[in-house]
């Protein structure tokens, strides 16, 4: 069995703080705390470093990058890329590649032992900020043979690789999906032929007719509870204030409440109502509907036609698709947003169509759930010598 040794992380790990203005640079990348996804290690967006003024940390292919603001969020991603980021993110690169791979180094940093630690030197009360002065003692336990380095690694990242194929998949089928609504009842393709009537949306085919959103809809504007009824120990329900913990689709839940009185159920439309208004989530559990979001349900559960249309209402954050530009938006504006609504038989037809499409979504992203509780599991005890290689190994293959 390869020996392990004890290592401080400021003889193993660099953080590295090399600023630039992006003003002074061609057009690249740009990842801040809203881009990366809290406890996932995917991103949920990326920027340009034409929308920033302030310095910046650049960063190469394959660093770490550890959100320091807040750290309980665990905002972790290793990129393949070149770019910049924000300040408020540890840029992290091993010191010296034959005593700890980067790779590994990346396993250290996002298992929850760090952030904890992180937590533990923290400044900061209601913004706390990790402390590298802090965090620099710490002991981590290094495997001295690099191939057992890269074998504990190659088994989190083949998981990895399979939850990124599985998103990937879910926003092809999101593509397939918007399509078809697009060529529908945006472009009226297969209704062309046929006798077109005229609306506040402009023609549509006859027989079809515009409603706001509150005649077809149950739409719940959310009321944030006293912050003292707060925790991240999964006590209560799921609180989402607005987007900060959205996901690609479905929202990562973080922070919970034990007391709440706005609730979206599961499979409700989340709604962001303060900016950037028109963000777009679906619940993935019941949970409580904070101050920034609403929730909508369509009256008739045809909630699959209602997610599309919404997303096309809203083209861009903030503006509707009149041109409208909006910084928040009230109970009167949600409830008057127009909706096309189509004959029954032509959206019972859509509906057949694309709910099959949001079910394999479904399918899917239950699957990337089961596949990151094995990699957090497996993550800790593979670090740390816990469990063998091998068992691993063998582990990953019935999964895979």
């Amino acid at each position: 069995m390869p020996e392990w040794r004890k290592y401080r992380l400021e003889d193993i790990l660099s953080i590295v703080k090399k600023s630039v203005n992006p003003c002074s640079i061609d057009e690249c990348n740009y990842i801040g705390l809203e881009h990366i996804a809290g406890k996932s290690f995917l991103l949920n967006d990326i920027g340009s470093s034409q929308d920033v003024e302030s310095n910046k940390y650049s960063f190469k292919p394959n660093d770490i990058l550890y959100g320091k603001l807040r750290p309980y969020f665990q905002k972790v991603y290793k990129p393949s890329f070149k770019g910049i980021c924000s300040t408020d993110i540890f840029v992290i690169r091993t010191k010296d590649e034959k005593v700890v791979s980067q790779d590994f180094l990346y396993q250290i940093v996002r298992e929850k032992k760090f952030t904890e630690w992180a937590m533990e030197g923290h400044t900061g009360t209601r913004m706390p900020r990790a402390d590298w002065q802090a965090l620099r003692k710490k002991m981590v336990l290094i495997p001295d043979d690099l191939n057992e380095q890269h074998r504990i690694a190659s088994i989190l990242s083949a998981l990895d690789d399979k939850i990124e194929l599985n998103l990937e998949m879910n926003k092809t089928l999101e593509e397939m999906a918007m399509a078809i609504y697009k060529e529908w009842f945006v472009d009226f393709g297969p209704f062309c032929d046929g006798e077109f009537v005229d609306s506040e949306l402009g023609p549509i085919p006859k027989g079809w007719k515009v409603n706001q959103l509150k005649d077809v809809a149950f739409i719940t504007m959310g009321q944030s509870p006293s912050s003292k009824y707060y925790n991240q120990n999964s006590q209560g329900f799921s609180f989402h204030q607005g987007i900060k913990d959205y996901g690609w689709r479905f929202p990562t839940n973080i922070t919970y409440s034990t007391e709440g009185k706005r609730f979206a159920e599961k499979g409700d439309i989340l709604f962001s109502v303060r900016a950037p208004v028109g963000r777009i989530n679906i619940a993935g559990t019941k949970l409580i509907l904070g101050r920034g979001l609403a929730g909508i349900r369509h009256r008739d559960y045809k909630n699959t036609f209602l997610f599309y249309s919404l997303k096309t209402v809203f083209t861009k954050d903030d503006i509707i698709g009149n041109g409208t530009v909006y910084k928040s938006v009230n109970k009167n504006d949600v409830e008057g947003l127009k909706i096309l609504l189509p004959d029954t038989e032509t959206l019972n037809g859509f509906i057949d169509i694309t709910e099959p499409l949001d079910l394999l979504i479904e399918a899917n992203t239950k699957e990337v759930k089961t596949l990151q509780d094995i990699r957090d599991y497996l993550l800790p005890k593979l670090i740390s010598g816990k469990i063998r290689v091998k068992a691993a190994e063998k582990k990953l293959k019935e999964v895979l």
